[in-house]
């Protein structure tokens, strides 16, 4: 009946057509406007034959369909808010064919349909899945809404507060709930689905399955009135209380399916469609697409320098402190059996009980079994010596962060272990090359700097020295990705990627500081920015005591950008005893009342310093906070990426995202860059550059102001 590159339709004797979607030169079918094309053929040749009694739609790749095609969502969101409404119409009426033809329709879905892909599912009359197969409409992660009817199928589908478990979360479904649920409507093991999907379709031929029955429920209004009305004020009471206003999709997805529950099946598709188009004009969904489509460059990478790697059969690491317990943690939990080494009992406690406490808390979640437990710890094996350090093939340490302790501690166990092996320091300052010095074979050894919590922190920067080889980088990136973490490659220089453009945003803070800005306000609308937590409870997080010592590394590093007119509060709290959260005083004081409750509230102390210190009082807006937080951040960023720090704008965005928590639907400071616009960014630069060197426009980003350029 009709084959194309990517979808093939056939029809059998016993009347029943077999639509199957197989994308050529592709390991995934995804609904791309190649596809789509295609669809459209093989229905209009389905509408124009005769003798069809029902449709299967399948799949014949190792997956149903993974959604639309995010790379074309670039070129569309340049597009207005009418012409994205047209592009979504082009889809809607492909489904819409699928759903109104004279037969039953079944769609099989092995192993996971996903946004698009769901949608597709759902024009059908009858979903059948295999036992191991999820679904899930995921778009509110991207920022946007499903676009092809998913919104209004699913929700008259299964009801609207079950549709918007899935929109709001984006969180895939198992095959058993969505039977529950009644999203699909049989299930069987993987290698019988399409034997089942058969029967189904079958069933509903001959009469046994009220197929027209599946089809209206999916178009059906709910009546309207004023218990349809109370019970969508409910559902948006009740959804919307934990919603976050900076992020529009899932108050819009909200929104939505509430406003067209009791609405007429096209005026539903309409308010869909309007939804959509709103969001996808937005920087927010702009932004958050972008981040997709970098994380799968760091993937790309990733696997490209693994394959330059060897695999980690058994690793070590040098330090048992929290960091040192949190990296064996993770290499055993993922199946790489690890040595702790410390030089006291004490210290090896320390880290087995790091371990145990991280395993703890998951057993209390669930995630978890004490067998689990005993299987993970039992793969850490805490040394006070060097024994089995000679059948070791890959070395991290961990030790205190001092030049004089790791390069004596990295020397002695270059000779402990195989002339093959590798060893990198997490070190989260400390050149690369300096500690290089004291290495016989200083192309095996590289900085692998985790970040703390190293169980809940995905990045892992990888730093290179000049005499790293490729090998060593790609066997770093594959015992990182084996750890799942997500490595970013970085070259060597004073605070690496992640610490070098994080100082500056803490200079940019002390400057208001002592132009008498109070630190609360600039908490408050730095976290009103979409950080998680404003810069001096960031601070105190972090310790203010590694603070300094990060902050002296780069003003030696960087000391015409970096140093500071005014000397720094931070440096005042420490020498007054205050260390954060560690000892419960930095600028907020941490404990519990008599109630036992925590409380986190204004250090006294730090106002006594400011009192003292603050002589200035200049009066500033919150966007002039966040325009002089902002801009040494975002030009540092910019400026490692046009030394080669980083390889790519992706890379850089991604390490702030991941290591720092940047604001995910700001995308990341080059992105933020691109979303002010080059040309006004730079005009916020030169409104304060009496800030000093750190308030000045690079080359690079004022070649881009004046060519209309952006970094994506």
């Amino acid at each position: 009946m009709y084959a194309g590159k990517s979808v093939t339709l056939t029809l059998a004797e016993n009347g029943i057509a077999e639509l199957v979607l197989d994308a050529a030169e592709a390991s995934v079918n995804v609904m791309n406007t190649h596809l789509q094309d295609e669809l459209g053929q093989a229905l209009a040749a389905l509408t124009a034959a005769d003798g069809v009694k029902g449709l299967l739609l399948s799949s014949a790749k190792p997956a149903f369909v993974l959604g639309a095609d995010i790379t074309e969502f670039t070129a569309l969101f340049d597009l207005d808010a009418d012409a994205i409404v047209e592009w979504a119409g082009r889809v809607h009426t492909l489904l819409d064919t699928i759903e109104n033809l004279p037969y039953p329709t079944v769609a099989a879905v092995n192993s996971m349909a996903l946004g698009g892909g769901m949608e597709l599912a759902l024009s059908t009359d009858l979903r059948v899945t295999d036992s191991k197969a999820k679904l899930g409409l995921p778009e509110v992660n991207l920022g946007i809404c499903p676009g092809w009817g998913g919104t209004v199928r699913l929700a008259r589908l299964i009801g609207a507060e079950a549709g918007l478990s899935w929109m709001l979360t984006g969180k895939p479904v198992k095959a058993a709930v969505a039977l529950e649920q009644g999203a699909v409507d049989a299930v069987a093991e993987p290698e019988n689905l399409m034997e089942e999907a058969r029967a189904v379709l079958q069933q509903a031929i001959d009469g046994e399955r009220d197929y027209m029955a599946r089809r209206a429920a999916k178009q059906a209004a709910m009546a309207s009135g004023e218990e349809t009305a109370a019970a969508m004020a409910a559902a948006r009471a009740q959804f919307g209380k934990r919603l976050d206003p900076r992020y529009p999709a899932a108050p819009s997805i909200l929104n939505s399916v509430t406003e067209a529950m009791d609405k007429p099946f096209a005026e539903a598709i309409a308010i869909e469609a309007r939804c959509f188009s709103e969001l996808a004009i937005g920087f927010e969904a702009r932004n958050l697409v972008g981040l997709f489509l970098s994380d799968q460059v760091v993937k790309k990478k990733t696997r490209g320098w693994a394959k330059q790697g060897a695999e980690v059969k058994q690793a070590a690491v040098l330090g048992a402190g929290i960091m040192g317990g949190g990296i064996a943690y993770q290499s055993s939990l993922s199946g790489v059996g690890i040595r702790m080494k410390d030089i006291t009992q004490e210290a090896l406690d320390l880290g087995m009980s790091t371990a145990g406490s991280i395993l703890d808390r998951s057993i209390s979640k669930g995630r978890m079994t004490e067998e689990g437990k005993e299987k993970i710890l039992a793969g850490i094996q805490p040394e006070l010596t060097y024994e089995g350090f000679d059948s070791v093939d890959y070395v991290v340490e961990a030790v205190v962060e001092r030049v004089d302790v790791k390069r004596a501690v990295l020397s002695e166990v270059e000779q402990k272990v195989p002339s093959s092996s590798i060893v990198a320091s997490n070190t989260s300052t400390i050149s690369i090359d300096l500690l290089a010095e004291s290495l016989a074979r200083p192309e095996q050894f590289c900085g692998m700097h985790f970040f703390n919590p190293v169980h809940a922190m995905q990045l892992v920067e990888i730093i290179r020295g000049e005499k790293t080889s490729d090998e060593t980088i790609g066997t770093t990136v594959a015992y990182a990705a084996t750890l799942g973490k997500t490595p970013i490659v970085v070259r060597d220089c004073p605070g690496f990627l992640v610490n070098r453009v994080l100082f500056p945003y803490f200079n940019g803070f002390n400057r208001l500081l002592m132009d008498g800005v109070d630190f609360e306000r600039i908490d408050a609308v730095m976290e009103q920015f979409g950080w998680p937590m404003g810069p001096a409870y960031l601070a105190d997080v972090i310790g203010l005591d590694t603070m300094v010592h990060a902050d002296r590394v780069l003003e030696e590093g960087f000391p015409e950008r970096m140093g500071h007119t005014d000397r720094p509060v931070i440096e005042t709290l420490l020498e007054q005893g205050a260390l954060g959260q560690k000892n419960g005083v930095g600028f907020y004081e941490y404990g519990k009342d008599e109630n036992g409750k925590r409380f986190k509230r204004r250090s006294e102390k730090v106002s006594a310093i400011l009192e003292q210190r603050v002589s200035r009082n200049v009066e500033v807006t919150d966007a002039e906070i966040i325009e002089r937080m902002m801009i040494p951040m975002c030009l540092e960023t910019a400026r490692c990426l046009e030394e080669g720090i980083v390889d790519t704008a992706a890379e850089a965005d991604m390490g702030l995202i991941l290591g720092l928590g940047f604001p995910r639907f700001r995308g990341g400071a080059l992105r933020h860059i691109d979303t002010v616009g080059a040309a006004t960014f730079a005009a916020q630069v030169e409104a304060h550059a009496d800030q000093g060197p750190l308030y000045q426009v690079t080359d690079g980003v004022r070649e881009m102001a004046e060519n209309g350029k952006r970094f994506f």
